[in-house]
């Protein structure tokens, strides 16, 4: 289990489009005992991070509006949302969107579908109780189903 007892805010931000797949994972973090937030475009989470200070983003790539990577680029590029990890979820196995997303700053990148084990794993990696990263990057960049 992710440490969230009393400490930060236990906000994870969940970015995607798509409704379903957004729903699947929402549901995923409530029942394990996190807050939610949710935005639908890479604009709105640029937002909601400002204003919610989540622990942990997880991002999708392949947004109207703004992009993915686009949206790490400019929360990485913020002192106030620096250093909130951003683990980038994408359906894109490899090429320019991934590229982009890595070279913004994302720690990880998790190729869909992917169990949702393979996503509590990261979230362990990554979450930050307070909110600000550990210093410690461990991009990794996981193949579908492993």
């Amino acid at each position: 289990m992710l440490g969230r007892t009393g400490m930060g805010n236990n906000n994870i931000l969940v970015v995607e489009d798509d409704a379903d797949y957004r729903a699947m994972v929402v549901l995923f973090l409530r029942r394990s005992g996190y807050r939610a937030v949710e935005a639908v475009t890479g604009l709105e989470a640029v937002s909601r991070a400002r204003v919610t200070r989540p622990n942990l983003i997880l991002m999708d790539l392949d947004m109207p509006a703004m992009t993915g990577d686009q949206a790490t680029a400019r929360l990485k590029a913020d002192p106030s949302t620096q250093n909130i990890p951003v683990i980038v979820t994408t359906a894109f196995s490899y090429g320019s969107l991934v590229d982009r997303a890595i070279t913004a700053g994302a720690d990880e990148i998790m190729h869909k579908p992917f169990a949702l084990k393979l996503l509590r794993a990261a979230m362990q990696r990554h979450y930050q109780p307070d909110g600000m990263s550990n210093g410690k990057k461990q991009r990794r960049d996981l193949p579908n189903g492993h």
